[in-house]
C-alpha cells in the first residue's frame, strides 16, 4: 500500500465506530487504534406509568444503556476477572460497564447516565444487536 492509499483508508474509518484495526495482505501489514475515542452508549428513557394511584409508591426513573453495535458482550474483561458491574451496583457518567467483541474488535459499554443498575438484560457471552437494552438504570 503506497501512502496515499493508506490515508484514504484512514480518512474512511475515521467516521465509523471502529476503534482498532488489524489488516494484513499479501506483504503488506496495516495496525490503527482510535487512542481519542470514547465510546457513549445512547440512552432511552423509559416512561413512568402516566397515572398512579395515591396508595403505590412512585416507580423509579429508568434509563436503559443500550448496544452501540452488533457482537457479543461481556460482562467482565476476562473470565478470571469479576465482572464490570452487578445488579445493585453504582455507576456515574463515563463508568465502563461492559464490552462488546465483534471480528475480534473490542469496544467498552460506558454509562453516560448517573445511578444504580436495577437489572442487567444480558447474560456474559451472549449475541447483542445494535440498540439492545444491555442494562436498565435507575436515575434517581
Amino acid at each position: 500500500m503506497n501512502p496515499q492509499e493508506i490515508k484514504d483508508f484512514l480518512k474512511s474509518v475515521k467516521d465509523t465506530d471502529i476503534e482498532e484495526l488489524q489488516y494484513e495482505s499479501g506483504g503488506d501489514s496495516l495496525y490503527f487504534r482510535k487512542n481519542d475515542v470514547e465510546a457513549v452508549i445512547p440512552v432511552k428513557e423509559v416512561p413512568a406509568a402516566a397515572v398512579q394511584k395515591p396508595a403505590e409508591a412512585p416507580k423509579p426513573a429508568l434509563a436503559a444503556i443500550k448496544s452501540a453495535m452488533v457482537g457479543t458482550f461481556a460482562s467482565a474483561p476476562s473470565n478470571d476477572k469479576p465482572p464490570f458491574v452487578k445488579e445493585g451496583s453504582e455507576i456515574k457518567a463515563g463508568d465502563k460497564v461492559g464490552q462488546i467483541e465483534a471480528m475480534k474488535i473490542i469496544k467498552d459499554v460506558h454509562s453516560n447516565v448517573k445511578g444504580k443498575i436495577v437489572k442487567i438484560c444480558v447474560s456474559n457471552g451472549e449475541s447483542v444487536e445494535y440498540g439492545q437494552d444491555l442494562f436498565l438504570v435507575d436515575t434517581k
